[in-house]
């Protein structure tokens, strides 16, 4: 790919950019998109933007980063443009942190798992709608957090492939419950369809960008494939993670979980939640005893 036709095409000539994302490790596939990050200190949300027949993914970043969660998504970053060195030097500091930023990220995913359960747990007693939504996100962060602990980036679309390939350990162990709490088992392509159009209707509200035009693709990439367990938890991801950007003002949008119980695909036996929950929270506190033993 021409990148430096497309940094000129974007007017980003003049700051550091850097490409990240699965297109700079081993799996990744054709239809995968490229995630470019623009160092231009700006707090812009994401924007996708054709490219060379491509989706490219824009991302603003700043050198001044300090949140565990963005720094370990520029981990393998290849340069693209760095006149100045200053992406060099920040890259540099990053892999001296490598370790301590994803063990930092991951205990940070276990303590909101832990909130997840317990907001699905509190829903459950004042029949809040929302509550199986929090049960949903509880699972995809314990599977951020045991990512995190083998030192891999949250990649929602090869996610489930890398924890099938991880080796028996202690906190990996665990992966066995995120597979049980997310549903994975109930994959059908009859399922999948509909919670695709719900996950897509839910990203356009929510991002209000082409993200839905990537969601699409790999959803039929991974049906004509016959990965059916891997696209149910892709899409379950994706509505984590724009779930979670709405969370404070959730009171004000009951509406939402109409789209939200098919994008999610929610359970509505109360009893099977909160057994749910209980291994979601133990399998964290576990982790958390591990992690703290060094």
């Amino acid at each position: 790919m021409n990148f430096k036709k497309l940094i000129e095409q974007q007017g980003l000539t003049i700051f550091p950019v850097g490409l990240g994302g699965c297109r700079t490790s081993s799996v990744s596939f054709d239809l995968c998109d490229y995630d470019i990050t623009i160092f231009d200190e700006k707090p812009e949300p994401d924007t996708f933007v054709s490219f060379e027949d491509k989706l490219i993914c824009i991302h603003h970043g700043s050198l001044k980063e300090t949140q565990s969660k963005i720094l370990i998504q520029y981990d393998q970053m290849q340069i693209i443009q760095d006149e100045s060195w200053e992406l060099q030097m920040f890259l540099s500091k990053i892999k001296e942190k490598r370790l301590n930023l994803f063990n930092d990220f991951a205990k940070n995913c276990l303590i909101d798992s832990l909130f997840c359960c317990k907001k699905c747990k509190d829903g459950i007693n004042s029949s809040n709608v929302f509550a199986s939504c929090w049960q949903k996100c509880a699972s995809f962060y314990l599977a951020d957090a045991i990512c995190a602990l083998n030192q891999k980036n949250s990649s929602p679309s090869h996610m489930l492939d890398m924890m099938r390939k991880f080796s028996k350990t202690p906190v990996n162990k665990n992966i066995s419950i995120i597979n049980e709490t997310v549903g994975i088992e109930r994959a059908t392509p009859i399922l999948l369809e509909r919670m695709l159009k719900s996950t897509i209707g839910f990203s356009d509200l929510i991002e209000k960008n082409s993200h839905s035009q990537i969601i699409q693709q790999k959803h039929d990439f991974f049906v004509k494939n016959s990965m059916l367990s891997d696209s149910y938890f892709y899409l379950g991801y994706i509505n984590k993670e724009n779930f979670t950007k709405i969370k404070s003002t959730l009171k004000r949008q009951p509406d939402l979980i109409h789209i939200l119980k098919i994008a999610f695909d929610v359970e509505s036996d109360s009893n099977l939640l909160l057994h749910q929950g209980d291994l979601v929270q133990k399998s964290c506190n576990e982790i958390l005893e591990i992690i703290s033993r060094g």
